[in-house]
């Protein structure tokens, strides 16, 4: 997240909706006459998702800001009045109104509420950089329970740690990071489970919607906690995009491998530079990757209108200031609404399991998607052999292991992803060098 200096009033978020027969949180009754396909939150709900906003309170009062922020969104994130300074401004001492006014707001309109955020570097109090160890510990705890508790039962999933990791993958030097050390974000999500056993928990971050190095940092603490089963039920991926940081190629294969980890996936602070055609296909191809990756539950634009948002200059938003529908728009509304999401498998015939594989060719590189899918009986193991073509090296893989980085390569599950219910599916993926295409996978069951 960027910090306040940087836009007057931060963006942050992580989302999530309301309730939804698939037991994601998204499929929302609109207020007044919307129907479906007429309107963003409720076209994405036919998909079985969300499409939310961040708000912020001191904007409610005016009127084309409410009407398509009730008109168009199924659900709310408050852009900065749920942050440590604005709710604890002084240690113990608790301010919720303004949080309390846009949770009313949204929750008497039907929509479901991201709290945003627990813990997080930026925006804290000056009394809290000044604790010991002890003193931060206590105050962490006594902060979550509090904010939750305030909350409880309200709030359907929070952003509980936001922003731990540095570009290169290492632990941001927060006042948490150097006083209470690599355990704090484990301590947070624990903390946040016991008090809301109903809420999901989420991590959130930026410059994480690619594969690189803190994206796979990242991935790596989520993989160890679903592991030692530390209660961890999404991820968010701001999604900040410009001429500069475009749409990653391999965006779509890098949430798949977060999918693919047992958590939900969310792209929380959207929002893309430019105008005309250009932005519009940007915000397509986003709004298409979150409905053909399976556990994509929803997408947040960081604002509603250009007007307030926090790169004004870059007029990213849906919205133009005078809150007129832009290209941008349509483009996202076109693809909730003619968008599909994973086609549902054919019923599964025969034994063992069938693989096949999508590829992500660019000048110089690839990523490739393998869906290993069980028969009609289950699957304890799996392995998928392949040969790649010549001069094409892998020089990463995630959810599977590997026996070798060119040529003819065996692919075998790993520990959280090898048992397979009869007709049910799973993904690993892989990133190399020179050209991917033209690979046909075979996959044995063990």
């Amino acid at each position: 997240m960027i910090s306040r200096s940087l836009r007057a009033t931060t963006r942050k978020a992580l989302v999530l909706a309301a309730a939804g027969a698939m037991g994601l949180a998204g499929v929302v009754v609109l207020s007044g006459t919307a129907s479906a396909a007429t309107t963003l939150g409720a076209s994405a709900a036919e998909k079985g998702r969300y499409f939310g906003t961040a708000v912020a309170a001191n904007h409610l009062g005016e009127s084309d800001y409410a009407n398509v922020l009730n008109t168009e969104f199924s659900s709310v994130t408050p852009e900065n009045e749920m942050k440590w300074d604005a709710l604890e401004p002084n240690r113990g001492s608790f301010n919720f109104a303004n949080a309390d006014r846009i949770v009313s707001h949204a929750r008497g309109r039907g929509m479901s509420v991201r709290g945003h955020t627990l813990v997080w570097h930026s925006q804290l109090p000056g009394w809290v950089g000044g604790l010991d160890a002890t003193n931060l510990r206590s105050a962490m705890t006594n902060h979550i329970n509090q904010v939750m508790a305030h909350w409880r039962g309200q709030i359907h999933s929070w952003d509980v740690v936001n922003e731990a990791f540095e570009e290169n993958g290492s632990r941001r030097q927060s006042p948490f990071q150097q006083r209470l050390g690599n355990g704090f974000i484990e301590e947070a999500f624990r903390l946040a489970r016991a008090a809301d056993a109903n809420a999901k928990l989420c991590y959130n971050d930026y410059n994480t919607d690619g594969q690189n190095a803190k994206s796979n940092a990242v991935y790596a603490m989520v993989q160890d906690f679903k592991s030692r089963g530390v209660p961890i039920d999404c991820v968010g991926f701001q999604s900040h995009f410009n001429a500069q940081s475009p749409v990653p190629s391999d965006y779509r294969a890098n949430l798949a491998r977060f999918a693919n980890l047992g958590v939900d996936v969310q792209i929380t602070e959207l929002d893309i530079e430019g105008s005309g055609t250009a932005q519009a296909n940007n915000f397509r191809s986003v709004t298409e990757t979150c409905l053909n990756v399976s556990r994509c539950t929803g997408i947040t634009v960081w604002g509603i209108t250009d007007k307030y948002s926090w790169r004004p200059n870059g007029t990213p938003l849906l919205f133009d200031s005078n809150y007129g529908k832009k290209a941008a728009y349509t483009a996202v509304l076109n693809a909730l609404n003619g968008g599909e999401t994973d086609p549902p498998d054919e019923p599964p015939t025969g034994s063992g399991c069938t693989a096949t594989v999508s590829t992500n060719q660019w000048q110089g590189g690839f990523v490739g998607t393998v869906k290993v899918t069980a028969g009609a009986t289950a699957v304890n193991g799996w392995a998928v052999a392949l040969t790649l073509p010549s001069g094409a090296v892998i020089v990463n893989s995630w959810n599977a292991s590997r026996s070798a980085n060119s040529g003819a390569i065996r692919f075998g599950n790993a520990a959280h992803n090898g048992a397979i219910a009869p007709g049910q599916s799973t993904e690993f993926g892989y990133q190399g060098t020179g050209t991917g295409t033209g690979v046909t996978p075979v996959c044995t069951a063990s």
